[in-house]
């Protein structure tokens, strides 16, 4: 028996300890193209114009911060933004406003870990679906294995007891996005249930296609492991054998950059997302709203949840690394900040007391995305904010030559405490 632990690649190959200022310095515009999707799959093209955009005037007021270029010339730097304003009718959340920048569903960027966020969600609705006396997110998961490049999971020694479950996997996949977390759910729910059960929730052009951090290929990412489920006294629970997918995604064309890093050899040809995982950010960022505001999205967009599954999925959505005994981190290595882009960026810095952020974050390939919810805890005001950046100038992927620490956090670091303060300032004029 053994267990295998992967991370996400800011965990594996950075750890981002130095605290930048604000300002930002550019190295030169990152000219990422858009992709060119099928026409059935086209969506209206939504951008927040410079003389009437919300977000626009937030941030050409935050000049002393922000390079010019990054607000002015937003497809150089893949820049979308999506801030819905949130107002209350006494506890309960009435009114949303949705203010979007260079928001283009068609412009493909790689969505990274923030794929994990659905499928945390799918596999606590897979268990209320499946309805089986005993099973919960709880219960013991033993991963096996029918093929030759598939891996085993029989216990977790990250968990108190050395039981592999669901609910520890989410735990993870939330407080440090951990990929092999995301892999075991992934092997699970199988592609025909995760993109039929997102397509029929109106997530048209979400596609989650493949494990993370496993050199696999696009067939062998169509297979699921067998999995079983026990109680604590090992009695079985269900049991699910391992699968071939039917789901076969439309074909597509995209490609990006001038160049690619393989095997210690630069590819002087673009690199292919075409088969890789797919998340539009307004598809991530209604997620959020319907898990932190479920009553706001209608009925038939809904995942299948109880009160407890949004109760569970919020805590850990705010739990800080620090605030978790199981599983537990070292705080040089996963300090509070980790998975919190907006608002903090890289920085170690110790995190706002009256501050608590809801989100999912993804860093690969020189794309940062983080989608979140922020509440003031004077206040009790919540608003929502969804952001990408592509953090790559010299346009060559897996060379580890990304703008994150000199354009990326420092931006997702401004904008979030942009849009922060300006939610402070609206409610304090009431």
């Amino acid at each position: 028996m053994y267990f295998l632990l992967y991370f996400e690649d800011r965990m594996k190959n950075q750890l981002f300890l130095i605290f930048l200022t604000t300002s930002i310095f550019l190295p030169g515009p990152a000219s990422g193209q858009p992709a060119t999707l099928p026409k059935n799959e086209r969506q209206k093209l939504i951008r927040g114009k410079a003389d009437n955009s919300l977000v626009y005037k937030v941030l050409k007021s935050y000049s002393d911060s922000l390079s010019d270029e990054l607000v002015t010339q937003p497809d150089a730097w893949g820049i979308q933004i999506i801030y819905t304003s949130v107002k209350a009718k006494g506890k309960r959340a009435s009114q949303f406003k949705d203010h979007q920048f260079n928001v283009n569903p068609e412009r493909y960027f790689y969505p990274a870990s923030t794929v994990k966020f659905p499928i945390a969600i799918l596999a606590l609705q897979r268990l209320r679906e499946l309805s089986v006396p005993g099973l919960d997110r709880n219960s013991t998961l033993i991963t096996g294995r029918d093929r030759e490049l598939q891996t085993e999971v029989y216990n977790d020694p990250t968990t108190i007891d050395g039981r592999p479950t669901i609910a520890h996997y989410i735990k993870k996949i939330l407080l440090v996005s951990d990929n092999d977390a995301y892999n075991r759910l992934y092997e699970w729910l199988g592609q025909d249930y995760i993109n039929q059960s997102l397509h029929k929730l109106g997530y048209h052009n979400v596609e989650i296609l493949h494990r993370l951090s496993l050199p696999l290929s696009t067939e062998e990412n169509r297979y699921t492991n067998p999995v079983s489920f026990f109680d604590t006294a090992g009695q079985l629970l269900y049991q699910q054998a391992g699968v071939l997918a039917k789901y076969r995604p439309p074909t597509k064309n995209i490609k990006m950059g001038t160049g690619y890093i393989s095997r210690g050899t630069l590819v002087n040809e673009p690199f292919d997302f075409s088969f890789k995982n797919r998340l539009p950010l307004p598809d991530l960022h209604h997620m959020v709203r319907q898990i932190m505001f479920p009553s706001s999205v209608p009925s038939n967009r809904r995942f299948n949840l109880q009160e407890e599954d949004l109760l569970f999925l919020r805590d850990f959505m705010s739990r800080l690394p620090s605030q978790s005994s199981s599983p537990s981190y070292d705080s040089v290595e996963v300090w509070d900040n980790y998975v919190k882009f907006l608002y903090y960026g890289s920085s170690a810095e110790k995190p706002d007391p009256l501050l608590r952020i809801y989100n999912k974050v993804g860093n690969a390939y020189g794309f940062l995305i983080d989608a979140a919810c922020f509440e003031d805890l004077r206040t009790r005001q919540k608003f929502l904010l969804s952001a990408v950046i592509y953090c790559n100038s010299d346009q060559v992927f897996n060379d580890d030559r990304y703008d994150y620490e000199t354009v990326g956090f420092p931006f997702l670091r401004t904008l979030g405490r942009a849009m922060y303060e300006k939610n402070i300032r609206v409610n304090a004029a009431k």
